[in-house]
């Protein structure tokens, strides 16, 4: 993940996350993998909500295991990706949901009590990285505290490339300009990108 570029989220096809009737999303799981080959994308990433349950059946060769975390981060709601992950690894097993409401209601994810630190440490553990989606939209005093005390838990990375799809359009504490500005003052980070998919048909 660490070769791709600005210009391979740009081209539309590299998409990083991506959601499944495993949790919110309205695709089957495979649909969406094949539909991606189909339509030539180089590389996949679907992140059901708390959940790896659709890795742990389908594999392919364009698809990065990953999964999308609610968790609390002190008086911040925010979202974790983890990529490249064992989704069979034991450490990752606390966090993940126990009910199907748990990966699809949003009201019900509002009551996620995964400890941010310990959560980071477990997907180390489970040989993936630790991303931050979709920045933008956190209600945080400052987005740059927040990255650098996410970084102090061990952040690997930043959603940098997302078009803030659906109610997201709206719902944004800071500006997708500054998420870049972010991105490029911490090098260390790696910047990830994908649309956020929740619909029906993918890659068409």
């Amino acid at each position: 993940m660490r070769n791709l570029t600005e210009e391979d989220y740009k081209s539309g096809k590299v998409n990083l996350h991506i959601h499944s009737t495993f949790s919110d999303g309205k695709a089957e799981f495979r649909d969406i993998v094949e539909n991606a080959k189909k339509s030539g994308y180089k590389l996949i990433s679907i992140t059901d909500h708390n959940t790896v349950e659709g890795h742990k059946i389908y594999k392919d060769e364009i698809l990065i295991p990953g999964v999308e975390f609610d968790c609390w981060f002190g008086y911040v709601f925010i979202h974790l990706l983890a990529y490249g992950i064992d989704v069979n690894h034991p450490a990752l097993e606390p966090f993940l949901a126990k009910t199907k409401p748990e990966t699809e209601g949003d009201l019900i994810r509002l009551f996620a009590k995964r400890n941010v630190p310990k959560l980071i440490s477990a997907i180390h553990e489970a040989g993936g990285i630790a991303v931050l989606a979709h920045p933008a939209c956190y209600w945080a005093l400052s987005l740059d505290g927040l990255v650098k005390k996410l970084m102090a838990c061990g952040l690997d990375g930043i959603e940098t490339y997302y078009p803030y799809p659906r109610f997201r359009r709206i719902v944004k504490f800071h500006s997708a300009k500054d998420v870049v500005k972010i991105a490029n003052k911490y090098p260390e980070l790696i910047k990830t990108g994908g649309s956020d998919f929740h619909g029906e048909v993918f890659g068409v």
